[in-house]
C-alpha cells in the first residue's frame, strides 16, 4: 500500500500513469529554505518532512488500522534553481512570477526533485531519500509573452512559475535528464526506491533459517 503525501494533481496523475495504486494524504510543512541550505539539501529535507508529517495524521492512522501491512509514504518536493543559483519556489503573486520567468529566460536552469519513501514500523522502520536533477533550457519570451502567460493562471502553484507540460512548453527547446522530474515526480527514481524498500521489508518479514548441522 502506498500513500502520497501531496495534493499535487501532477504527482497524482504521474503515479497513476505508472500503474501505482495509492491513497492521498496531504501534509503541510513550511517550505522556506534555511540559511545556507543547498538546493538538493532543501528538497530532500522537505520531502522527508512531508512524509514524516503524514504519520501523525488521523487519516494515516485510520488507514493503518484497515491494512495488515503498514502503508509506505511517498513525499516529494520540487524546486527550480535559477542560473544565478537562486532557489525558486512557488511565486507569491503575479509580480513574483514575472520576476522568476525573467531569471530563467534565455538560459539553462536546474529542476530538482527530492523524494522520500518512508515505511514506518516499530522494529523495521525504513526511510530512503534521493534527488533527481534535470537541466532545462528556456528561450527568451518577451515581456508581452510573460504577461499573457501569467494571465492564464498557469504559473500559480508551480515552482519557477512555469509548467513544462502546459503553455510554457513553447519556450523549452531542450532538456537534459528526466522529463517527469520537471513535471513534478521522477517516475523511474520513485519506482526503483519502491522496489528497494519492498525488498528490504520482505527481508524483515522472512524468518531467518539456520542450515542443518
Amino acid at each position: 500500500m502506498l500513500v502520497l503525501a501531496s495534493t499535487s494533481p501532477r504527482r497524482r496523475d504521474l503515479l497513476a500513469q505508472a500503474g501505482y495504486a495509492f491513497e492521498v494524504i496531504p501534509s503541510e510543512v513550511p517550505e522556506d529554505p534555511r540559511p545556507g541550505e543547498t538546493p538538493i539539501g532543501y528538497v530532500l529535507r522537505l520531502a522527508r518532512e512531508k512524509a514524516e508529517a503524514v504519520t501523525a495524521t488521523s487519516a494515516y492512522k485510520a488507514l493503518t488500522q484497515n491494512h495488515d501491512e503498514t502503508p509506505m509514504i511517498l513525499g516529494a518536493d520540487t524546486t527550480v534553481v535559477a542560473p544565478n543559483g537562486a532557489i525558486l519556489g512557488k511565486p507569491e503573486d503575479d509580480a513574483d512570477a514575472a520576476r522568476m520567468l525573467r531569471l530563467l529566460s534565455g538560459a539553462t536552469h536546474q529542476v530538482i526533485t527530492g523524494v522520500a519513501l518512508l515505511a514506518p514500523g516499530q522494529n523495521t522502520a525504513i526511510t530512503e531519500v534521493a534527488a533527481e536533477v534535470t537541466w532545462v533550457t528556456m528561450l527568451t519570451p518577451s515581456e508581452e509573452d510573460i504577461a499573457r502567460y501569467i494571465a492564464t493562471g498557469e504559473p500559480h502553484g508551480k515552482a519557477g512559475a512555469y509548467a513544462i507540460q502546459g503553455q510554457a512548453a513553447r519556450w523549452i527547446p531542450r532538456i537534459h535528464g528526466c522529463y517527469f522530474n520537471v513535471v513534478g515526480l521522477p517516475l523511474a527514481l520513485v519506482a526503483s526506491m519502491i522496489e528497494s524498500v519492498e525488498s528490504r521489508l520482505s527481508a524483515f518479514r522472512t524468518p531467518s533459517t539456520q542450515a542443518a548441522g
